[in-house]
């Protein structure tokens, strides 16, 4: 069974995407950080690679997506409370991200979404399994 997730996303200005997301309050494992590559830390078992995008082109021979022109992938986290969704967000705004789609709230869920300044779509929500509807 996995024991973490690395997700590689192509980033046009690698600075700019580390001031992004510690604008988040995220950091990044310095051991797996350089001029072409940075290691998001999420948590303790989700990583983001950021890479430049001749770094990630040595991992695919697929053209790379621009995220500003394709979706590429969604990425969803999920947090321990509204309040929490509604800070992320609000942080995500703040260090230069831009909202999605509009907030979505079904009281056993309720969720926000923004794109990063590379256009990667975040979605970040929370989740009471105890309210589900049956």
């Amino acid at each position: 069974m996995p024991q973490a997730i690395f997700v590689n996303l192509p980033v046009a200005d690698l600075d700019r995407s580390k001031r992004f997301f510690e604008g988040l309050g995220f950091s990044f494992n310095e051991a797996f950080t350089n001029d072409e590559a940075a290691a998001l830390v999420i948590s303790d078992t989700i990583y983001a690679m950021l890479h430049t995008p001749e770094s990630l082109r040595r991992f695919t021979k697929k053209d790379v997506a621009d995220a500003h022109a394709t979706t590429e992938v969604l990425l969803a986290l999920r947090v321990e409370s509204r309040e929490r969704v509604d800070a992320l967000f609000e942080k995500a705004l703040a260090a230069g991200g831009k909202e999605q789609r509009e907030t979505e709230d079904h009281g056993f869920m309720y969720g926000r979404s923004f794109e990063d300044p590379d256009g990667h779509i975040w979605e970040v929500f929370w989740m009471d399994p105890a309210q589900l509807p049956q």
